[in-house]
C-alpha cells in the first residue's frame, strides 16, 4: 500500500544476477544492520509493483510484513529453490498446506 492508500498487488520479479547478491553487501546499512539486505536486495529485482513509477529500498520498507514474507519466499523460489510450491496456512482454522502454482503461461 502507498502513502496514498493504493493498494498493490500485481507486479514482476526478475531472476537476481550476481551482482544483485553482491553488491548491497557493500551498503553501509547492511553492514551496520545484515537484515537490511533483503530490503535492498528485492529493491533490485522487483522491477514493477502495481502503478509505482521506481521502486527502491523505502517502497520496500514500508511494505507490511506479511507481504514482505511472501516476496523472500517469492525470490528463494525463482532464485534457490526451482520449485513452484507455496506453503500456505488457513487463516480460519490455522491448519498448513503445500500449493503448487502453475508455472507462468499455465
Amino acid at each position: 500500500m502507498d502513502s496514498d492508500g493504493n493498494l498493490h498487488n500485481k507486479g514482476i520479479m526478475r531472476l537476481a544476477t550476481a551482482a544483485d547478491e553482491i553488491l548491497p553487501l557493500k551498503d553501509p546499512r547492511v553492514k551496520s544492520n545484515p537484515a537490511y539486505l533483503t530490503i535492498i536486495l528485492l529493491s533490485r529485482v522487483i522491477t514493477k509493483l502495481g502503478s509505482l513509477e521506481s521502486i527502491n529500498p523505502a517502497v520496500i520498507e514500508n511494505l507490511f510484513a506479511s507481504d514482505l514474507a511472501y516476496l523472500q519466499d517469492l525470490y528463494a523460489r525463482i532464485n534457490e529453490n526451482a520449485t513452484n510450491e507455496i506453503h500456505a496456512v488457513c487463516p480460519k482454522c490455522g491448519h498448513k498446506f503445500d500449493l503448487e502454482e502453475p508455472e507462468q503461461g499455465e
